[in-house]
């Protein structure tokens, strides 16, 4: 069986320009990275938003379990499925993050048949988005810094700084380091932070602006520190927007590679929907619609997380509606969440099979919440049986839902065929009449706690006081309007990720509050999340090799 890099390898790209043209897009209208990846230009940006907009399909997934449930696998290859039958498709995904990639996680190219190319730039330095935000941010940090070495006019208060130091690497040990020791000229002593970049609130601005004016206008907005009077300091303050604009300017811009199949698929910022809103751009969202009769997104982690975060955040912000949504599960998935090991899941067992399902019984009734017809998919496995296969359909039949069988991973878009045939189905007969979960005027501990209740299913809510104190502060800033973006485990609906199933009972416990102004939503950290992971006992990275030809192994 070839690895997926393998396959990746042998596959058949075609020039990207040509790729480019399959959706009416010339080559002025993008610029090349190379013969296969390409960013799009300022003035086809520009002109597309004149087209009318295609359907909007979001594919999201049961919570994820080391079995895997392969949602991005599903998203590309219900892409590649809608364009074998003649249908005008897009795919828009998120960039993957490059410190997984030698973690445990993995890349963000799907697997198997349903991949995009080139697989291996995707997932390591890309078009350099990242690396933009990365030094994007650490610039805003490196002039806070001086500031306070120059004198500190603006009366900042090192015990109040909030901006963190990023790195798109999991680096545990840089999660609370102590910076400027030494001597007097190495700036002033004092404790930091360091999160991973895809958490960082410029990622979040990057992924939510309209446009290079409108990010410009959210880094002003960026909340640094807080003054000795308890007021805030901005980026603006700080007289940085102009240089980290500079930085960004190119990686605002979406990026345009293709499937194994050569289907065109715009790639633009976002994973990591448990420590942050985990949904790609809205620059690429929307240019797919005016591109294609069908998008085909994906929002990260499980349903609780990236599509509640899509729905309630991204739909908001970008005047969004999705019109239809594919729940991705697996049949070995389910079992874990009923109680097997990871080495028992290739056995038959119906009543674990039972006792899990609870877990894609509660996201559909999570989704449906939301006015949107939702269809559910379940990535099959060779061990997977009749018997079981039968069950999910008619558990997911009692909930009105179809449910379809994919096999993109083995089949690619032939394998998809089934689901892109039952997505069009719904799209035909049910019609979607979308709203958030929240109205804007709501609190903020009113938002958590209906996130929590709704969509977790938590019986209490327990605010720290300091977290308490915060969204007061928050409130009295005119910041109360804004969605919540809940940082959680994504193992568990709940914040404890040993609590499989549909936990019932639990109480969430909210241990810290803050507002990212910039992006336009406040964030509250639950339980022990951590927004800089650490790297495993065995990181992928040990098997990771570059031959003397420049041929890559080991990367998935």
């Amino acid at each position: 069986m070839l690895s997926d890099i393998e396959i990746a390898q042998q596959a058949q790209m075609k020039k990207i320009k040509d790729v480019a043209a399959t959706v009416g897009l010339g080559e002025d209208d993008i610029e090349l990275y190379g013969n296969y990846m390409a960013k799009f230009s300022d003035s086809a940006l520009e002109r597309l938003k004149s087209n009318d907009d295609g359907k909007l399909i979001l594919v999201t997934a049961i919570n994820p379990t080391p079995a895997g449930e392969g949602k991005t696998t599903v998203t590309i290859g219900l892409g590649q499925g809608l364009c074998r039958m003649g249908k005008n498709a897009v795919i828009a995904l998120r960039e993957p993050s490059l410190g997984p990639c030698f973690g445990i996680k993995g890349g963000a190219a799907g697997g198997g048949y349903a991949q995009v190319v080139p697989m291996d730039k995707l997932n390591l330095h890309f078009t350099g988005d990242f690396h933009a935000i990365t030094s994007a941010n650490n610039l805003l940090c490196a002039m806070l810094d001086n500031h306070l070495q120059q004198g500190n006019l603006l009366r900042i208060d090192p015990k109040r700084i909030v901006i963190k130091r990023c790195l798109d690497m999991n680096d545990r040990a840089l999660r609370n380091i102590t910076i400027g020791l030494g001597a007097r000229t190495d700036g002033v002593a004092r404790e930091d932070h360091f999160i991973i970049t895809v958490a960082s609130e410029v990622m979040a601005i990057l992924c939510l602006a309209e446009d290079l004016p409108d990010l410009k206008r959210r880094l002003g907005r960026m909340i640094v520190a807080y003054n000795y009077d308890n007021e805030p300091v901005t980026a603006e303050d700080l007289k940085c927007v102009g240089a980290m604009a500079l930085l960004l300017k190119d990686a605002i811009r979406p990026n345009l590679i293709q499937t194994l199949e050569n289907t065109p698929a715009i790639v633009h910022g976002g994973p990591f929907a448990n420590i942050a809103h985990g949904c790609n751009s809205i620059r690429a969202t929307r240019t797919a619609l005016k591109l294609a009769d069908y998008v085909i997104t994906e929002a990260g982690f499980g349903a609780d997380l990236g599509a509640e975060k899509f729905l309630d955040i991204k739909c908001r912000k970008g005047n969004l509606k999705p019109d239809c949504i594919v729940l991705v599960a697996t049949v070995r998935a389910l079992k874990y969440n009923g109680g097997v090991k990871k080495e028992d899941l290739s056995e038959e067992n119906l009543e674990a099979l039972g006792k899990g399902i609870v877990n894609l019984g509660k996201h559909i009734e999570n989704l449906q919440k939301y006015n949107v017809p939702v269809v559910v998919t379940l990535n099959r496995f060779v061990s997977d049986t009749d018997a079981e296969l039968d069950f999910v359909k008619k558990y997911c039949e009692g909930y009105g839902c179809s449910m379809t069988v994919s096999e993109v991973w083995a089949k690619g878009g032939e394998g998809g065929i089934a689901l892109a045939e039952d997505v069009l189905r719904t799209l035909s007969e049910k019609k979607a009449d979308f709203k958030p979960l929240y109205e804007d005027e709501l609190s903020i501990k009113e938002k958590i706690e209906c996130i929590a209740k709704e969509i977790y299913g938590a019986k209490d809510v327990v605010i720290a006081k300091t977290a308490e104190n915060a969204i007061k502060k928050i409130e009295e800033m005119g910041f109360g309007r804004f969605p919540v973006c809940m940082a959680k485990t994504q193992y568990s609906l709940s914040d404890d990720q040993t609590l499989l199933g549909r936990p019932e009972g639990f109480t969430l416990n909210i241990r810290e509050v803050y507002v990212s102004a910039g992006a336009g939503f406040v964030v509250a950290l639950t339980g022990s999340i951590m927004t800089m992971p650490g790297l495993p006992k065995h990181p992928a990275a040990e098997s990771i090799n570059v031959d003397d030809d420049g041929v890559i192994t080991g990367l998935f």
